[in-house]
């Protein structure tokens, strides 16, 4: 859990970098996260990880049923949801479940989950940007991990919250693997 939860501080702290350097017409530009533009996106990415953060440090664990609503400086709101997450985290909340408005899952598998997501919503924006991403390595490798077991074929496919898987080789690089097995394809640009 130590791991993960630096992991995902690092994650976030490296999504805020990307926010801080959006402008102009960029806030527009597509992303391979399809229903968003980079507005949307960003959006998603800051509501939901404002609604994670106060999850995580509700001493029962429930978090917001759904995304926050974005005000204000989006880089801030998600250096703020960084350093909540990662002081309720340090505090032992992944011990216990988050609750997400009825349904809960135990918090160390939230975790992950949200590592997952925002690896993945870090390259949707850096190359809906044009920028570089690169997460950790041990991190990704979780999550290729961990991916998997949650992308069943109710989740994804046609019509569904994600794409179907995108074929890579074996010895590809593991954020190219894991943006695959995502439903986006790693030679995605503009």
């Amino acid at each position: 859990m130590t791991d993960t939860r630096k992991q995902l501080h690092a994650v976030l702290t490296d999504l805020a970098a990307l926010v801080d350097g959006i402008d102009g017409d960029r806030w527009h530009a597509p992303t391979p996260c399809t229903d968003f533009d980079v507005t949307a996106l960003t959006d998603h990415v800051v509501g939901w990880s404002t609604t994670f953060a106060a999850g995580y440090a509700d001493p029962d664990g429930q978090a917001p049923a759904g995304p926050t609503s974005v005000d204000g400086d989006r880089a801030e709101a998600i250096r703020a949801a960084a350093a909540t997450l990662d002081q309720a985290l340090a505090g032992g909340a992944a011990d216990r479940p988050l609750s997400l408005g009825e349904a809960a899952m135990p918090g160390d598998m939230a975790l992950s989950m949200i590592l997952w997501e925002y690896q993945v919503h870090g390259w949707d924006l850096a190359v809906a940007l044009g920028r570089p991403w690169s997460p950790d390595e041990q991190g990704l490798e979780a999550s290729l991990a961990f991916a998997p077991m949650m992308l069943t074929d109710d989740y994804q496919g046609e019509g569904r919250p994600f794409a179907p898987r995108v074929p890579v080789p074996d010895d590809a690089p593991a954020l190219d693997r894991l943006v695959a097995v995502s439903g986006r394809d790693p030679r995605w640009s503009a």
